[in-house]
């Protein structure tokens, strides 16, 4: 027996449109970890070794020449900088703020993907469910055709009945049988999708014959649409993230117009050089020099003229925050709409489920009672089997009424954002 909680609980844990959400919320987690080295200096390291063979020729004003060749040398040169910002328009906090908002935008995708999931999960558990509850019926339509073959035939036997009773009475049991293996065909289908939902695979690796499901759908009676109005814009993951894509619309326009402060920076540098000659033309030219040292300084860059581009960006980011402020709006907007449309198919269903409900016992105690009569040859096979398909009729508008009331009762809690605390 697979009860409801065991498989959500097993699609939190396997469901692989979960997991890719994970991935997602650890890539944003992972640069959150490093939001700070915005504020961080930069510290390169460089140096280069070089090897020289030359020939010389020189000749000078008084009409000498100097020449050499095979003159051999090198250089080694070693540098150390480092650049630190200090001011940025305070550029580096919106910059790290925005890193954390991704953070909790990542942890909302997640959270809305389990509430889905939850949902797909619940609809489709209880849909196997329902499917069950259809083959009971049918099973209750088989025997009672079985007990119409067995009248029939015994009806002929002793002369008061006729051949195409009989032949009818078989055709239309083979007809339920029929549609009890469309049924369980049906419930294997159900199953292989509630595989892929709980274990993220199908076929014979996820058992899916090893198994069964409740045999009843609970509904809670107790809804009140208040309570799913009420608070609902710090409940629902889809209002939470539109909420989020316009706080992070803000602190991108945060950064935006931080290009038109000036950046102030500290840099410094050691360099360290030397140059080793084995010999020289020039008798002024040293066989051997070094140098090294440190310098330090501030730099200013102040924006003057960049083409607009500045505001052209600052202008994106301001039309980019209404557009994700109309997201927002839209959603809510529709999510409210949802749950008053759930809410009023769950009342109608509620009301359907109860006067279903006691109309199968009519409908039932209608079948036996022209059974009996049927026994007595007082009436005909077309009314046995008019009280039979009304008796079908009552059972599937019953089931269809409990399962309709359960998805929208599920509807409304996965809107709320409750299906997962």
């Amino acid at each position: 027996m697979l009860s409801l909680e065991e498989a959500i609980a097993t699609a939190l844990e396997n469901n692989y449109a979960i997991r890719l959400s994970r991935n997602d919320s650890l890539l944003a987690g992972l640069n959150y970890s490093y939001r700070n080295a915005a504020f961080y200096p930069t510290l390169n390291a460089n140096s280069s070794l070089s090897f020289n063979n030359n020939d010389q020729r020189q000749k000078f004003s008084d009409g000498t020449t100097r020449e050499r060749n095979n003159v051999k040398s090198n250089n080694l040169s070693a540098a150390l900088s480092l650049n630190w910002t200090l001011f940025d328009g305070m550029k580096m906090f919106a910059t790290r703020d925005k890193l954390e908002e991704f953070v909790r935008l990542g942890e909302l995708g997640i959270k809305t993907q389990v509430v889905n999931t939850v949902a797909e999960v619940i609809n489709t558990y209880y849909n196997i469910v329902r499917l069950k509850q259809q083959v009971k019926a049918v099973d209750e339509q088989i025997s009672i055709n079985e007990e119409r073959v067995k009248l029939a035939e015994y009806k002929l036997d002793i002369g008061v009945g006729a051949k195409p009773d009989v032949l009818q009475s078989k055709v239309d049991l083979n007809a339920q049988k029929a549609l009890k293996l469309e049924q369980v065909r049906s419930i294997e289908q159900q199953k292989e999708i509630l595989n892929q939902l709980i274990y993220g695979k199908t076929g014979p690796d996820a058992a899916s014959s090893f198994y069964e499901v409740s045999d009843s759908i609970p509904i809670n009676t107790a809804l009140v649409l208040g309570d799913f109005e009420a608070g609902l814009e710090k409940t629902n993951p889809q209002l939470l993230l539109a909420q989020k894509n316009v706080d992070i619309a803000r602190l991108t326009l945060k950064e935006n117009k931080a290009e038109r402060f000036p950046i102030i920076g500290f840099n410094s540098n050691y360099n360290f050089s030397k140059t080793d000659n084995k010999a020289v033309v020039n008798p002024f030219q040293p066989l051997f020099s070094r140098n090294k040292g440190i310098n330090y300084g501030l730099t200013a860059s102040i924006p003057i003229f960049n083409r607009y581009n500045v505001k052209r960006q600052i202008q994106q980011a301001q039309i980019e925050i209404s557009y994700q402020q109309l997201v927002y709006e839209n959603q809510l907007s529709q999510i409210r709409l949802g749950i008053l449309n759930a809410y009023k198919n769950y009342e109608q269903q509620k009301q359907a489920l109860a006067l279903e409900e006691d109309n199968i016992k009519l409908a039932r105690e209608n079948v036996n009672i022209v059974l009996q009569v049927y026994k007595l040859n007082s009436t005909t096979l077309i009314q046995l089997k008019e009280a039979q398909l009304s008796l079908q009729q009552a059972y599937n508008r019953l089931i269809a009424a409990r399962y309709n009331a359960k998805l929208a009762e599920t509807e409304l809690m996965r809107l709320k954002g409750e299906l997962v605390k």
